[in-house]
């Protein structure tokens, strides 16, 4: 377990958070895409490497290649053979000068972050399932290396805190930590944030966010996969794995609220359950949830997600204040009404790495590490609210031992968690 350590456990000060956060992405929104200016090894070459080849790695590898022109990828891991040699293949094709991954910077395994980690990067990419997270982004920080980390970093509250514990290592040695909660590098969000902090809306007193949708993928068992396999390559399901998805999905829409009230709620109370995707292929995960999460002004968030075929969609956030309201994805109502340009939209998922790679040529690395390790936590404590029945503090998930995550060199045995049971599950 990480030790507690006050500084990583106060929730950030409500004063002057969103100003400064807005402040700091907006800034960097400003640069030019391919950013002039050597980088401080002494050359315009940004070496990266790749771990989690799956999906959503190889958009992120092609997310950072497209941001820079001198940005190169020169080594990939993944615990499976087959998403790494697809990967590789689809990203050469598509970006040829900017990747140059030979067969012996190729690595496959449980270890295969660490042989990557230890290649010539500059830049590592962490996109494997959400359980991993942790330890991998600890281990670059502690070899040196700048990180993009997807989201969510955690599943428990345990390796929540080692994210946490790494980013102050982090800010400690000038390397970079930037996560994949793109809404915070999105121009609509943060200047509609902007006019919030400047008080268009007046004190916020309330929220509601959304993830609503049908179901996604859904990868069958192979009589040859052992449990360790099937989990891992059907990892949206367990929870050990992606932290059920209202940590791994809806925590965009969490991060938001979270943003616009100043940092973590105090409390969460809430419920959930597994009504549709009741099939053991399914895992053991629910598929809705209703939290109320409340803050340490008083004001109170209701998050709502569901992955339901044939139900209405829904993916958005509402702030209520004492002067208006806001969509903030770029629209305010009330005294200030205002409506963000189209025209002025950009693609957060490349602006991330826009930002990222500025603060890394300029010696001034960006370091979300803290903040979304909050949300993160904030998501979690909804889950085990949910599963328990039970309301649940920050202050408990500041202390709590719950580890969902086996220690894991080989695939094997591992037999699914029971499915979680309001007023039976424990907290811990």
């Amino acid at each position: 377990m990480t030790p507690n350590n006050p500084e990583l456990l106060t929730p950030a000060s409500r004063r002057g958070f969103l100003k400064t956060g807005a402040l700091l992405s907006g800034a960097a929104l400003s640069l030019p895409l391919g950013i002039s200016g050597a980088f401080a090894r002494g050359s315009d070459t940004l070496r990266i490497g790749l771990v989690g080849c799956g999906g959503r790695g190889t958009g992120a590898a092609n997310d950072c290649m497209t941001a820079d022109p001198g940005i190169k990828l020169v080594a990939m891991g993944d615990v499976f053979r087959d998403r790494l040699d697809a990967s590789r293949k689809h990203l050469s094709s598509i970006n040829a000068s900017q990747v140059d991954v030979a067969d012996d910077k190729c690595f496959v395994g449980f270890d295969a972050y660490q042989k990557v980690i230890a290649c010539d990067v500059d830049l590592v990419l962490f996109a494997t399932p959400p359980a991993f997270r942790s330890l991998h982004l600890e281990a670059a920080i502690e070899a040196g290396k700048h990180v993009f980390a997807e989201k969510p970093v955690a599943v428990d509250p345990v390796t929540a805190r080692r994210v946490m514990k790494a980013a102050i290592r982090a800010k400690e040695q000038n390397l970079s930590i930037v996560s994949g909660t793109q809404r915070r590098h999105e121009s609509s969000y943060l200047e509609t944030m902007k006019r919030i902090e400047d008080g268009a809306i007046g004190d916020v007193v309330s929220a509601q966010c959304y993830w609503n949708q049908g179901g996604l993928w859904c990868h069958e068992r192979k009589s040859h996969y052992s449990d360790v396999e099937w989990q891992i390559r059907n990892w949206l399901y367990f929870a050990w794995l992606s932290g059920d998805h209202i940590v791994e999905q809806h925590i965009h829409n969490i991060d938001v609220v979270n943003w616009a009230m100043g940092g973590p709620p105090e409390k969460a109370i809430g419920l959930g359950g597994r009504q549709v995707r009741t099939d053991p292929k399914y895992g053991h995960i629910f598929d809705h949830f209703a939290i109320e999460y409340q803050y340490e002004s008083g004001a109170r968030a209701h998050s709502y997600c569901r992955q339901q075929d044939g139900a209405k969609g829904e993916v958005s956030e509402r702030l209520v204040g004492t002067k208006g309201t806001s969509n903030p994805n770029g629209a305010i109502y009330g005294a200030q009404a205002w409506k963000f340009s189209r025209k002025k939209r950009n693609n957060p998922y490349v602006q991330e790495h826009i930002d990222l790679i500025a603060g890394i040529r300029e010696g001034n690395p960006l370091n979300e590490g803290q903040r979304v390790a909050e949300s993160t936590l904030t998501a979690i404590m909804g889950r085990i609210a949910a599963y328990t029945g039970k309301q649940v503090t920050w202050e408990h998930m500041t202390q709590s031992k719950l580890s969902l995550v086996p220690d894991l060199t080989q695939f094997g045995d591992l037999p699914v968690p029971a499915i979680p049971m309001p007023g039976k599950t424990p907290l811990e």
